[in-house]
C-alpha cells in the first residue's frame, strides 16, 4: 500500500510540476529548481543541468518548481527586491503567466482523462447486468435501515436505469445527487421505494464509510480451499455449493457465512450439493467459526459482460468518466460548505489516501486510483487560495480585468496567509486520521 501510494504521488507531482516547467521554458522564463517533494534544510538527491537544479526532497508533501521573479513557496524576498529581469516571471505578459500557472492543473485533468481512456481501451469495462442477478440483492444493516430488503431487484435510481450492477452507485447518488426514490422489484411486484430520510444523513459519515448498502445475493459455491484448513481435511471440494448448517437451510453466501461464524471451535454438519447430489459433511470450525473456504466470485457465478472500447471511442468515454467524477466532487464540495456533509467525515490525510490502495499489487486498481487522485489534485489546486495555483490564477485574472497587478508586498502577505490555511488544512486532515486510528 505504501509503495503504491508513493509511486502514484511521485507520478502525479512530477507531471504536475512539468505542467509549470514546460510553458515556463517555452516563454523563456528561468526555472531555478525542479523538485519532487520538499527540501527544507537539505535534499536527498540533487544535480544541476543548465540553469535548473533538479532534486528529490525528504518531505513528501508534494513538490515544486522555483520560477525566478515569482512569490511562491520559496518566499525569496531578496530576489524580488532586485530590478526585474527579462527572464523573470514578473516581467512576462499576464497571458503567459496565466498559462504557466494553469499548466499544472491542466496536466492533472488531462492525465486523469488519459488514464481513464487508456483503461477503457486496454481493459474494457466489465460488469454484471442487473437482470442476471436471479436472487436479487443482499443488504447490509444500513441498506435495510434505508428500506431495502434481501432479494429486492433494483430497477431504477429515480429515472436512471440500473442495468449495470454497481453496488456503490446508490450510496454515491443519495449523498451527491439527492436520489430519494428507488424503483424495485419485490416479491414479483414493481414498486417505488421512498428511502428513509432519517437514515440518509448517516451515509456520508466516517463511521459508515465502508457500508455499500447492498451487494449481489448469490449461492455459497466454493471457489478455493485454504491449504491445511479444516475444509480441505474434511473432504470439501471446489465447486461444492453449501446449502445449510446443522439442518438449517441457508442457501445464500452472506447468510450462511454469518451462521458459520456463530459456531466458533465447534463441530457442525454442513449440507452441500455436489454434482447434483446432496450430502452432509461434519467439520470442526476454528476459533473464529471459519473452516477455510472462499466463495466463488459472483462474476463467475452469474457471468459478466465486457464493454469494449476502440482507441478512438475510449477517449470521449474517458473524458465523460473524468468529467462525471469532477462534477460529483464539485457537488460534494458544495455540500460540505452548505453543511449537508460534515468536513470531519469526508476529509482525510495521507493515511486515508494510502488506504485507498489494496494490500496487493494490481495495476488496474493502481491506475484507476491514480486517475482519481490526479483529478482531485487538479481540482484542489484550482481552489482560490493564495499559494495554490488557483490563488495565483485569481490574482492574474484580477490583473487582466483591472489592468494592474497586486503589489509584491500584497502578494507576500497573501502567500503567507495561504500557506497558513493550507498547513491548517493538512494538520486537520492528518489529525483526523490519527484520531480515527486511536479510536479503533
Amino acid at each position: 500500500m505504501v509503495a503504491q501510494f508513493f509511486l502514484s504521488l511521485s507520478i502525479l507531482v512530477i507531471l504536475h510540476e512539468l505542467g509549470h516547467f514546460i510553458p515556463a521554458k517555452l516563454f523563456k522564463t528561468k526555472v531555478e529548481k525542479f523538485y519532487l517533494f520538499f527540501d527544507p534544510w537539505f535534499s536527498l538527491f540533487k544535480f544541476k543541468k543548465g540553469e535548473t537544479e533538479y532534486g528529490v526532497g525528504w518531505l513528501p508533501l508534494g513538490g515544486y518548481v522555483k520560477i525566478a521573479g515569482m512569490i511562491d513557496e520559496s518566499m525569496d524576498k531578496e530576489q524580488m527586491k532586485k530590478d526585474p529581469q527579462p527572464w523573470e516571471f514578473r516581467t512576462k505578459p499576464a497571458w503567459q503567466r496565466l498559462i504557466i500557472m494553469l499548466g499544472g492543473v491542466t496536466v492533472n485533468f488531462l492525465l486523469g482523462i488519459f488514464i481513464f481512456a487508456f483503461m477503457l481501451w486496454y481493459y474494457g469495462e466489465k460488469y454484471i447486468p442487473s437482470s442476471q442477478l436471479e436472487y436479487g440483492i443482499q443488504t447490509d444493516s444500513l441498506g435495510q435501515a434505508l428500506g431495502l430488503r434481501n432479494g429486492d431487484h433494483i430497477l431504477f435510481l429515480e429515472d436512471k436505469s440500473f442495468y449495470k450492477f454497481e453496488p456503490g452507485l446508490l450510496k454515491k447518488d443519495i449523498i451527491v445527487n439527492d436520489i430519494r426514490n428507488v424503483r424495485i422489484l419485490r416479491d414479483g411486484y414493481e414498486q417505488t421505494l421512498v428511502l428513509n430520510p432519517e437514515v440518509i444523513p448517516l451515509l456520508s459519515t466516517f463511521e459508515y464509510r465502508n457500508y455499500s448498502l447492498f451487494g449481489p445475493r448469490f449461492p455459497f459455491t466454493i471457489g478455493e480451499l485454504v491449504k491445511g484448513a479444516p475444509a480441505e481435511a474434511a473432504g470439501f471440494k471446489v465447486g461444492d455449493t453449501l446449502l445449510g448448517v446443522n439442518g438449517e437451510e441457508t442457501f445464500h453466501y452472506s447468510e450462511l457465512a454469518e451462521k458459520l461464524l456463530s459456531y466458533p471451535a465447534q463441530e457442525v454438519k454442513i449440507q452441500i450439493e455436489r454434482e447434483g447430489s446432496r450430502m452432509e459433511i461434519p467439520i470442526v470450525t476454528d476459533e473464529t467459526g471459519r473452516i477455510g473456504i472462499r466463495a466463488m466470485d459472483p462474476l463467475e457465478i452469474f457471468g459478466f459482460e465486457r464493454e469494449e472500447f476502440p482507441l478512438m471511442a475510449s477517449i470521449p468515454a474517458g473524458a465523460n468518466k473524468a468529467f462525471g467524477f469532477l462534477s460529483d466532487q464539485i457537488k460534494a464540495f458544495g455540500k460540505i460548505f452548505s453543511g449537508d456533509i460534515k468536513a470531519k467525515d469526508s476529509l482525510g490525510g495521507f493515511a486515508s489516501i494510502t488506504n485507498l490502495f489494496p494490500t496487493y499489487w494490481d495495476w488496474e486498481i493502481f491506475w484507476r486510483i491514480t486517475a482519481i487522485l490526479s483529478l482531485i489534485l487538479g481540482f484542489m489546486n484550482l481552489l482560490p487560495i493564495p499559494a495554490l495555483d488557483g490563488g495565483h490564477v485569481m490574482f492574474l485574472l484580477y490583473e487582466i480585468v483591472a489592468g494592474r497587478k497586486p503589489s509584491d508586498k500584497f502578494m507576500e502577505v497573501a502567500t503567507i496567509i495561504g500557506f497558513a490555511v493550507i498547513l491548517t488544512l493538512l494538520l486537520y486532515a492528518n489529525g483526523l486520521d490519527v484520531m480515527r486510528f486511536m479510536g479503533k
